[in-house]
């Protein structure tokens, strides 16, 4: 698997670069958004894990140019502990955020989790199989069926939306406006308040205890994520 580091600290880099070798992966490392950007139109880079705050082009503008064009797990750096920049981060299409300093042990944990997340959705892709499981909840798109332990559930057609773009993107993070934009397929009428209704009535029919959800988790100032945390 092939990584890119993208960091103006070259202590920092090389850490996480030796950290990585040894657990297997091919690591190109870059000082900036710039060389960051020419590694991966040279090569298939399968991970970034982008510093913020970098000269010449910062890992905000650097992600922004990899989603044009590219689904691969982002992970981003900052030494900023401020809740806007996760937010931005995460509505470009960051998949996960550590602020610094971060353990690199945790940092290559979490790198390994968002490459099996990406080969699972890559393998279903292949496969064009039309039934997406995660714990105990699935959902068949060929027959717009979800079940919760192999029974039928009953959505409405916004709470079934909800949870097939939940399904297809577990552990991620997404900001409300994330969620109306994908579901509702708009950019106006934007309205916190309808968010928080159907994710209340999609809660109402996955959850055994709406209050204590094992399945659709409040990440609090963010958004939600889909995270299954066993009984």
């Amino acid at each position: 698997m092939k990584i890119l580091i993208a960091d103006d600290e070259a202590d920092i880099r090389n850490l996480i670069k030796l950290s990585l070798e040894e657990n297997g992966y091919t690591v190109f490392p870059a000082q900036n958004g710039k060389e960051a950007l020419d590694i991966l139109k040279a090569e298939d880079i399968n991970l970034a894990i982008l510093d913020v705050m970098m000269p010449v082009m910062d890992g905000f503008n650097l992600l922004r140019k990899i989603r044009e064009n590219s689904t691969i797990p982002v992970i981003m750096l900052t030494a900023r502990n401020d809740e806007m920049d996760k937010v931005l981060g995460l509505n470009l299409g960051a998949d996960d955020y550590l602020s610094k300093p971060f353990s690199v042990s945790e940092l290559v944990a979490r790198v390994g989790a968002q490459l099996r997340r990406s080969n699972e959705y890559l393998s279903l892709k292949e496969q064009g199989t039309t039934l997406l499981t995660y714990g105990k909840l699935s959902i068949d798109k060929e027959k717009c069926c979800a079940y919760k332990d192999g029974e039928p559930v009953e959505l409405g057609a916004k709470e079934y939306k909800l949870l097939l773009f939940f399904l297809e993107n577990p552990e991620r993070i997404f900001t409300k406006r994330q969620l109306y934009t994908a579901v509702w397929d708009e950019e106006y009428y934007y309205d916190d308040n309808t968010i928080m209704v159907h994710i209340s009535r999609l809660r109402s029919r996955i959850e055994d205890n709406p209050q204590k959800p094992l399945y659709l988790k409040t990440i609090r100032g963010i958004g939600y994520k889909l995270h299954y945390t066993g009984e």
